[in-house]
């Protein structure tokens, strides 16, 4: 089909799906830095409304990356169930939209489509949808999964502490998880950043971890995010590995330039699960992506970077993760320039991920040198617990003295708890109550916890 719009006699064509695709992006600076965003407003407008009348059809038959030349598009291909696709395969784009936002598309129905939409299609519905739109339709996905607690119930809220340190001293991290469980933080999991890749190093930190979580039975998960290659060698080492990380992206050119492939990642997700280590699930891995990933490996093939993250979630949905993390704000200004755009994006990596049956989590972030402050992340943070996001980050004081960059603080998911009436995870829930960190309305307790896990650390 010809891909063009004629506004005020002026006629707008563009060469292919995917020029229409990112230039009917909402503004970004990664897609001007890259050269495919619209020149003007009205431009943007015509590729909307172009891309409003594209049969979703389109998005099977004319791939963004050749399919013989990239391995996430064969994964989008092959794995498309056509008979999920019939239910909705003579909608266009924009009809789409009006159907996701109509009543008949609940949350059993949108959960049972999950494999007959691609990431492309869900790329698109979102560029013509408003930030209420996609608040309102990923509110009706809920995604559970589990390890040794359920994470993602509707009306519950979990954070992953992260208590990273720039030299992994194993006194600050543990005064930091300590901090953190005494606010009600690392339901989700707790997560260290390592400061080197070494396996020695990633090692002490997971028994450091594992020595707390054992000693006050804590009904969590941990993970230390090196690379897979590392994690691989710790599981057949004998570490406590409960969850495995990777950083993954949206082309097999930028998973490559992470040092990852689909086969490795299919091996480090055999090897997690032989450990059998989750107590009421075996969703065993975290991933994390980021729009602007593929485009900062010069490895974007021309796709805009909100779809090229669309696609990293076809990576992430084959491995059936206990968590997925977009950390929005993280790659820097010359991607997201400031909140406006931060906001968005997270949004639409929200309604993304949901939409295609993922547990979706965001570290709502932002670098020193964004046009950002913590105000817009509280705006953020506040339109993602009405959105029903899984999960944010837990850091101390929001400012991570390892990675430099700015989150969300324990005190901020006490506030989206309080305000939006959401509780932890029920099992996490449970012990917060047991320990005395909370009390029966889920407010903070004086205890003695916290002598007890320092006497225990120290």
């Amino acid at each position: 089909m010809a891909y063009q719009h004629t506004i005020r006699h002026k006629v707008y064509r563009f060469t292919d799906l995917k020029d229409v695709l990112a230039k009917a992006s909402p503004f970004r600076t990664g897609d001007a830095l890259a050269g495919i965003a619209a020149e003007t407003y009205e431009e943007r407008v015509a590729a909307q409304l172009t891309l409003a009348d594209v049969p979703l059809k389109n998005f099977l038959n004319e791939t963004l990356v050749p399919y013989e030349d990239d391995e996430v598009t064969r994964l989008i291909i092959d794995g498309h169930d056509h008979e999920v696709f019939d239910h909705i395969s003579h909608l266009t784009v924009g009809q789409l939209r009006d159907w996701l936002l109509g009543d008949e598309a609940d949350g059993p129905v949108l959960q049972s489509l999950k494999w007959g939409i691609t990431p492309e299609m869900a790329a698109a519905v979102s560029k013509l949808m408003r930030n209420q739109d996609l608040i309102a339709v990923a509110k009706k996905c809920e995604v559970i999964t589990r390890f040794r607690n359920t994470i993602g119930l509707r009306g519950h809220f979990s954070t992953r502490l992260q208590p990273n340190h720039p030299t992994d001293d194993p006194k600050g991290i543990a005064a930091s998880m300590i901090d953190g469980l005494l606010y009600g933080s690392g339901d989700a999991v707790i997560g260290i950043n390592p400061a080197t890749d070494s396996p020695a190093a990633v090692t002490n930190l997971l028994n450091l971890i594992d020595t707390l979580r054992r000693q006050f039975d804590i009904p969590t998960q941990s993970c230390v995010l090196s690379h897979v290659t590392t994690t691989i060698g710790l599981i057949n080492a004998g570490a406590p590995v409960d969850l495995c990380f990777q950083s993954i992206a949206g082309t097999q050119k930028a998973n490559s330039s992470f040092g990852i492939n689909l086969a490795l990642l299919s091996e480090a997700h055999e090897a997690t699960l032989s450990l059998n280590r989750g107590t009421i699930g075996n969703n065993v891995m975290y991933f994390e992506t980021g729009q602007g990933s593929a485009l900062s490996a010069n490895a974007h093939h021309g796709i805009d970077q909100q779809t090229c993250e669309a696609r990293a979630y076809a990576v992430a949905r084959k491995f059936n993760p206990l968590l997925v993390n977009t950390v929005v704000g993280f790659i820097g200004p010359e991607y997201l320039y400031d909140g406006k755009q931060i906001i968005r994006a997270a949004l639409e990596d929200h309604f993304c991920g949901k939409l295609l049956g993922l547990p979706m989590g965001v570290d709502v972030c932002y670098t020193n040198h964004a046009e950002a402050d913590q105000d817009d992340m509280d705006n953020l943070l506040t339109l993602l617990g009405v959105a029903g996001c899984n999960f944010v980050m837990g850091i101390p004081g929001s400012d991570d003295i390892m990675l430099n960059y700015q989150s969300t603080s324990f005190h901020d998911a006490l506030y989206i708890r309080k305000v939006l009436g959401l509780r932890p995870a029920p099992e996490f829930e449970q012990w917060l109550l047991k320990q005395g960190i909370t009390d029966a309305q889920g407010k903070l307790a004086h205890t003695q916890t916290m002598n007890r896990m320092i006497e225990h650390l120290f």
